[in-house]
């Protein structure tokens, strides 16, 4: 296998190489002092399949216009295959005309993968499962939710209940819920505007039970905290957890989590958190599923079996 990561997550790129036991490939990455990118891969690739990781950060215009020039790097120099491992999907909450004028951009980004020659793409829980449709090329949209069920498993906490923060997020809610025996609660909120919730209603029995916020991604953290708040004004047990996939916390979302009073706050390595870590924060990795997915794709095996453990 060629493996080769861009600058995004060098932490999750050496924890990835070494569940596969191969060496990261050798490429150059430079930024002029005009602020343009430069690639270069620093060995031949001719006819081999490439693996590129790289994840969407808090700088994702950055990591996307790096992994387009990393992909038509690969294709020039004869790769057989391009594909690209993004844990963290860019603009995927774009994914629809919301209100007139605006542009689909997660389509957008599908369509510059595509063009800067990727065959394959290879990312964990997008935040809307018609983001695949945008795609004309292969999609393994991978799912985390059995990495949070082991962890909470293991914590053997008294009836815990599963609570999606909004409508969108119900089935992705129920199939974690359903794979720990929890019952599923939903939030119903609206949004006055971009980062702001108001939680309406709640949908589901969370009477005097410990709660597990579930979601695909955590941002600025409010409408995560509003949602935690909702739940104790509503008799849940203090004890309430809240997990996510990504874990972005931009801005000061560290400092609003920490002061949340959340029992836990629970997310995949999937971005990169070196300097955002606050008390009760733990973070679960996704390289052995990410290579255990690899393996099972040069192996030409199904990658549904995986779930069926």
């Amino acid at each position: 296998m060629h493996l080769f990561a861009g600058s995004s997550h060098p932490a999750l790129a050496d924890s990835l190489a070494k569940e596969l036991g191969v060496e990261l490939g050798k490429i150059d990455l430079k930024t002029f002092s005009c602020g343009e990118r430069y690639i270069k891969f620093g060995e031949t690739i001719r006819g081999k399949e490439v693996y590129i990781l790289q994840t969407a950060t808090t700088k994702s215009d950055n990591d996307l216009m790096e992994l387009f020039l990393i992909c038509q790097a690969a294709r020039l120099s004869f790769a057989k295959s391009v594909n690209v491992i993004m844990p963290n999907f860019p603009y995927a909450r774009q994914d629809r005309v919301a209100e007139p004028r605006e542009p689909i951009s997660a389509k957008l980004i599908a369509h510059l993968l595509e063009e800067s020659g990727a065959d394959h793409v290879i990312t964990l829980d997008l935040h809307s499962s018609q983001i695949q449709g945008f795609f004309s090329i292969p999609v393994d949209a991978l799912d985390t939710r059995t990495i949070f069920a082991e962890y909470f498993t293991n914590k053997n906490l008294n009836d815990p209940v599963v609570v999606s923060p909004d409508a969108g997020g119900a089935k992705r809610a129920k199939k974690f819920a359903d794979l720990i025996g929890a019952e599923l609660a939903i939030i119903h909120k609206s949004r006055p505007q971009h980062h702001e919730t108001e939680v309406v209603e709640l949908v589901g029995d969370i009477e005097g039970q410990p709660c597990i916020l579930f979601d695909d991604m955590i941002d600025t953290g409010g409408s995560l905290v509003a949602a935690k708040n909702a739940l104790i004004e509503r008799g849940a047990h203090p004890d309430v957890y809240a997990a996510a996939t990504h874990g972005i916390f931009s801005g000061n979302a560290p400092q609003i989590l920490e002061k949340g009073g959340f029992k836990e706050v629970v997310v995949t390595d999937s971005v990169p958190t070196e300097g955002k870590e606050f008390t009760g924060l733990k973070i679960l990795p996704v390289a052995p599923l990410l290579a255990e997915v690899l393996g099972h794709i040069e192996r030409g095996e199904s990658v549904t079996k995986i779930y069926e453990k």
